[in-house]
């Protein structure tokens, strides 16, 4: 007899003290950014599988039998020069995970456990492994596609469900390869919803899902699940004091998974089309303002010490003649309370697209068109000679 998926949890007395990082949950480069926080809206894609029904929670054992079969284990590799005397290679690997998507091959995953692999392998709980190739990927959402050849009957893609639906509190279960332990699952609730993360390239990914569903390095690329089997993300970062010996974040129940309405739609125009930019504005925001998006009124410093404009010279912002201390109230009659609410309006829409922002200047309120631009490799207002770049509030 299977028990429902409630979860009921122990209080915990004390406090941990230390600082907090946040870490890419990955093996493949251990590269680490902090997250911050934020909110906001995407959209949906594809219908429940006929066995499940709205409401209908599964025992975790259950849904893991399930949705199994359509999570893979993703191993990388590449090649670099040795940092020993700059003489010789050094081979690098990774591991994450992945969901099966069509009967194509295609498999989502996040950007960050393939990029820069020179190969990329594929195993499937059956014990099957293929090669992969990378079909495109976008660093600004931390999400690529993969494909994989192989018979159709060897692929069982997992539905994916509107993370608009999606409430604190539900039931989820978390499937990966954890300190390279594949098909290991673990249960856990959302524990918020509408929060914002940073993306390897430091932009923000908006509408991001957090759970305190054990997520370590391995689980990154695997789906976060519902009780009704259904994907309302990829695990993709966690924020932890935690580490192993290898200087690797653990779990210490504060990780994000990124909203499947996006990654739907971002992997839908990969497949088509083999890229999908994201939408910018080029403004650094003051999330302190109340009553909208406030574009700050001064330079802001990054997150690598340099200076970063409120408006970046020859943006669309700037284009469009949108002006520091400017406050968005709404974009194409859309109210936007928040920064929170404006990243997410803004990232549905797509490089080219013009819009209209509701603006109160100087207590007046303005119509101002700005068509919107695409989002470059790093925040172009705060680029140092290593090439990092401090995001600030800049809008995808």
């Amino acid at each position: 007899m299977t028990k429902p998926f409630r979860l009921f949890l122990p209080l915990l007395a004390g406090a941990i003290a230390g600082a907090i990082v946040a870490l890419i949950v990955s093996g493949s480069n251990g590269s680490t950014h902090t997250v911050t926080t934020t909110t906001v809206l995407p959209e949906a894609r594809s219908a429940q599988p006929a066995s499940l029904s709205p409401g209908h929670g599964m025992s975790v054992s259950e849904l893991y039998r399930r949705s199994d079969p359509g999570v893979v284990d993703i191993t990388t590799s590449s090649t670099q020069p040795s940092s020993i005397f700059g003489f010789g290679k050094q081979k690098t690997e990774g591991e994450g995970a992945g969901v099966v998507y069509d009967k194509r091959g295609d498999i989502l995953t996040d950007e960050h456990v393939v990029s820069g692999a020179q190969s990329v392998t594929v195993t499937f709980p059956s014990g099957r492994k293929a090669k992969a190739k990378v079909l495109g990927s976008n660093t600004g959402a931390d999400l690529a596609v993969i494909r994989v050849n192989v018979p159709s009957s060897a692929l069982h893609p997992l539905s994916f469900a509107n993370s608009n639906d999606v409430h604190t509190g539900d039931g989820v279960i978390a499937i990966g390869s954890p300190f390279g332990l594949p098909n290991t699952v673990t249960a856990g609730i959302v524990s918020a919803v509408g929060r914002t993360i940073s993306a390897p390239n430091q932009f923000t990914i908006a509408n991001a899902i957090q759970t305190d569903a054990a997520i370590n390095p391995g689980n990154s690329g695997g789906p976060l699940i519902d009780s009704n089997g259904q994907v309302i993300g990829l695990n993709d970062q966690i924020e932890t004091n935690n580490t192993n010996g290898q200087g690797q974040g653990s779990s210490s129940g504060v990780g994000f998974a990124t909203p499947s309405s996006s990654d739907v739609r971002i992997a839908n125009r990969i497949i088509s089309t083999g890229k999908a930019p994201n939408a910018y504005v080029g403004v650094s925001l003051d999330p302190t303002v109340p009553g909208g998006a406030a574009i700050s009124k001064t330079a802001t410093t990054g997150t690598n010490g340099c200076r970063q404009s409120a408006i970046v010279p020859g943006g669309p912002a700037s284009k469009a003649g949108l002006k520091p201390g400017d406050i968005i109230t709404a974009v194409n009659g859309k109210p936007v309370h928040s920064v929170d609410e404006f990243v997410g309006t803004v990232a549905t829409y797509a490089p080219g697209d013009t819009v209209t922002f509701t603006v109160k200047r100087d207590g007046q309120t303005k119509q101002i068109k700005v068509t919107l631009g695409a989002q470059p490799k790093t925040p172009q207002t705060c680029r140092s000679s290593s090439g990092g770049g401090g995001g600030g509030g800049l809008i995808p």
